[in-house]
């Protein structure tokens, strides 16, 4: 390994031996990842990558670290020993007296592995059928299993949603939140980022090591689009990459035993939305599935803000399926340990797996990839009248598109070259949506490099 000095921060050289994470690849494999055409995963392979090499970054822009490291390469070689992964002008912050951090060299083996299995297993044509919902899912599951995550354990793992950007009292109470369900044996599993993502991971760990638990799981789950906005906090020692939203979302329903949700942005209500409108299908109604909202007691007009959303938007009936406690981890701890011993007994009684819902249904609607073109914006149908699951699909793919056109690159330069995405709905319904991202952006809960321009306009 030697000292680089031509780019603009600190680099290293380096060449680094997977351990266990990742065994072997395939001839193909290696092919697809050294691929760098417009069609190939090397460019992806590389901004992954990237992303897990400046794990703690501050910033969402995902061109500012590729601006940083401009001339940062990674080749994936296949050699009799095993994989070989060859690093140029890495950054240095990864790097102790030139050896890999351990943590973070686990993280980039899991960024090789889930891209080479998605490069495979998922391709066009490939062997997964993913025209289907049973494919899909059949899809999703195979990806977690050869994550190796999917562990046939009593069920205790709970999945925290929230913002990135976040306040101090607010963070703070995350790790307070974690902490408590730590001390109940409970494990994290998160969107794997900052703010709400890593809180409850650092509370729980003091948690687990006054409790002697020695098998903690601090899982990350994330997609090739948030990634490179939003780089694995340093506590995940489980990385999963999903290869799109959809599956990411499906990922943590199925894994999850129980979803808390702290304050967060345009991210989380897409996430709350996305289960809410599962949880509100027929198919669900008996199925337990513990949903709280929660954080200090500063944030309680966020919550009454997202609950008086959701009434207006999906109906009454949407409040049965979730609880909202301010200022109180402990109540939250013990609520989620006593809907996921809930959890376990229907598991049982329905002889589905600890580790994996299978019982739960999910429609296609909500697995199908949906890519925010201004057109398929513009077509969305917010409008009353429609069945309360239906609407909270086009709702998510609302905020999915809000949520590209603020940190993933591809809508950001979408939003560039044509302008505001224009969402049309109904009028009470479009004010309300307005109302709430306007008070995301005046509480900084939409954390974006320089000043914040709306990338989306509303039609009524």
């Amino acid at each position: 390994m030697t000292q680089q000095t031509v780019s603009i921060l600190p680099t290293v050289d380096a060449h680094i031996y997977p351990r266990g994470a990742l065994d072997v690849l395939s001839r193909d494999e290696v092919a697809r990842l050294r691929d760098a055409s417009s069609g190939g995963m090397h460019e992806l392979l590389r901004r992954c990558a990237l992303a897990v090499l400046t794990s703690g970054s501050a910033s969402d822009d995902p061109r500012a670290a590729r601006e940083l490291y401009p001339d940062f390469d990674i080749q994936v070689l296949q050699q009799d020993r095993g994989v070989r992964i060859e690093l140029v002008k890495a950054p240095a912050t990864a790097f102790v007296d030139g050896e890999i951090i351990r943590g973070v060299a686990e993280l980039l083996f899991a960024v090789v592995r889930d891209l080479a299995y998605t490069a495979i297993e998922l391709r066009e044509g490939g062997p997964r059928n993913l025209v289907t919902s049973e494919g899909i899912t059949d899809a999703v599951f195979g990806l977690l299993r050869n994550a190796r995550i999917l562990h046939p354990i009593d069920p205790n793992l709970v999945v925290c949603w929230g913002g990135h950007s976040i306040n101090r009292d607010e963070y703070l109470y995350t790790k307070q939140v974690g902490y408590e369900l730590g001390l109940r044996g409970l494990d994290i599993c998160t969107g794997c980022g900052p703010g709400a993502m890593k809180g409850p991971m650092k509370g729980a760990t003091i948690a687990h090591a006054k409790q002697r638990h020695r098998r903690m799981r601090y899982i990350g789950i994330t997609e090739p689009g948030i990634i490179a906005a939003e780089s694995p906090n340093p506590i995940v020692n489980h990385l999963v990459i999903m290869p799109d939203i959809e599956k990411r979302l499906e990922a943590f329903v199925r894994m999850g035993h129980g979803i808390i949700v702290f304050p967060g942005g345009v991210g989380t209500a897409e996430e709350i939305l996305y289960l809410l409108g599962i949880l509100l299908r027929e198919e669900n109604a008996n199925l337990p599935f513990p949903l709280i909202l929660t954080g200090p007691a500063a944030s309680a007009p966020y919550f009454e803000q997202i609950d008086k959303f959701l009434r207006l938007t999906l109906g009454e009936a949407a409040t049965s399926r979730y609880e909202i406690i301010v200022a109180d981890p402990a109540k939250v701890a013990k609520k989620m340990a006593s809907g996921i011993r809930r959890v376990r007994e229907n598991r049982i009684a329905e002889k589905d797996s600890f580790f994996f819902n299978w019982s739960l249904e999910i429609p296609l609607a909500f697995q199908q990839p949906f890519v925010p073109t201004h057109e398929a914006m513009a077509s969305l149908d917010l409008h009353h009248g429609r069945k309360p699951a239906d609407l909270a699909a086009d709702l998510r793919r609302a905020f999915s598109g809000i949520v590209a056109g603020n940190v993933k690159e591809d809508g950001m330069r979408r939003i560039e070259e044509f302008g505001p995405f224009r969402i049309h709905g109904d009028p009470g319904m479009m004010q309300s949506l307005d109302a709430l991202l306007q008070a995301f952006v005046e509480q900084r809960r939409m954390k974006i490099s320089g000043a914040y321009r709306p990338c989306y306009e509303v039609v009524a």
